[in-house]
């Protein structure tokens, strides 16, 4: 039996069963990261990473979508020469029914008592 082909360009992904909380709440515990979360769950699809207007550098920026890929918040996907960001938001409901609504409405109320 041989093992599918594995591109250089596939990029590492836990499984549904290897989410963990801990793991996602590290991986939303930043303001730049869930900044990221908020729009991908607003848009409600794939974005490219360069759609995100971040105040961060681009490495900084490379290292907040791996640390919310390796959390399993999102999925990322090259599609062509873009790369495709995604909310695995029916993993993360399945998994942990109502944290996410409940971050993301948590998040839009600070923005607005904060002004941003």
């Amino acid at each position: 039996m041989t093992s599918p082909t594995v591109s250089s360009r596939d990029l590492p992904h836990p499984t549904r069963e290897e989410i963990r909380l801990e793991g996602v709440l590290h991986a939303l515990s930043d303001p730049m990261r869930l900044r990221i979360v908020r729009e991908l769950a607003a848009v409600g699809d794939e974005l490219s990473c360069s759609h995100f207007d971040l105040p961060v550098t681009k490495s900084t920026t490379t290292h907040h979508f791996r640390v919310l890929r390796e959390s399993g918040v999102i999925q990322q996907i090259y599609r062509g020469t873009a790369k495709m960001n995604g909310l695995r938001k029916e993993d993360l409901d399945d998994l942990f029914p109502g944290l996410l609504d409940a971050l993301l409405a948590s998040a839009s109320r600070q923005a607005v008592r904060l002004g941003g």
